[in-house]
């Protein structure tokens, strides 16, 4: 059986920008989402559209408590974590 993987990421309007945390089994079509603006709400009226950061896990409940923490992280925290992983503020949906 094939295992379901649950990402956790972070997407920004640019480096330093607004910063969003959200939780999905398929990343590469949620980010799609968010840049197409096709998510109401605070993503596309911020116009925060770049991958900088995910995780990956195969336990929905991991996942779920892996954002929960995030989003109680102070900013910079987050901007701590986004740019140990990624320096650059690269988007990271080219690659995914």
């Amino acid at each position: 059986m094939n295992q379901k993987s649950y990402y956790v990421y972070i997407i920004a309007s640019k480096r330093n920008g607004t910063l969003y945390i959200g939780v999905t089994s398929d990343l590469k079509k949620r980010i799609w989402e968010h840049k197409n603006n096709l998510v109401e709400g605070f993503t596309k009226k911020y116009k925060v559209h770049l991958l900088v950061y995910y995780e990956s896990t195969n336990n929905v409940r991991s996942a779920i408590t892996r954002e929960k923490q995030l989003k109680k992280w102070n900013r910079k925290w987050k901007i701590g974590l986004i740019e140990k992983n990624n320096p650059r503020w690269k988007d990271l949906y080219c690659d995914l």
